[in-house]
């Protein structure tokens, strides 16, 4: 991300961060700062902070925003273990599977 980034674009980051995060996996968001976006880096710090925010029912922030050079990374972990959400996502798929096979029988009986 810059933090000249546009609202569709911060959404559809956003989304992605919480896909991952719904799956088990921890997520490093790096902010990066060309020209003079470097004098300013208080601007990429509150838009990071809006994602962990934004995300903050299903994540947690594991390492605070930390700038390194031209980049500024975060890392937001999930509340949920791997284990339980990948428990969840085949539980999911099993009644998905299960509405589709049931919809098809009916369908068949008419």
């Amino acid at each position: 991300m810059t933090p000249k980034i546009e609202n569709h674009d911060y959404e559809t980051k956003r989304s992605s961060v919480e896909k991952f995060l719904k799956g088990g996996d921890k997520v490093k968001i790096t902010m990066k700062f060309r020209g003079r976006e470097q004098t300013r880096p208080e601007i990429g710090y509150k838009l990071l902070q809006r994602l962990a925010e934004d995300v903050k029912e299903i994540a947690f922030v594991e390492f605070a925003p930390k700038q390194e050079g031209r980049n500024m990374t975060m890392v937001l972990g999930p509340t949920k273990k791997k284990t339980e959400a990948v428990a969840e996502q085949k539980a999911a798929r099993a009644a998905k599977a299960k509405a589709a096979e049931e919809a098809a029988a009916a369908a068949a009986a008419e």
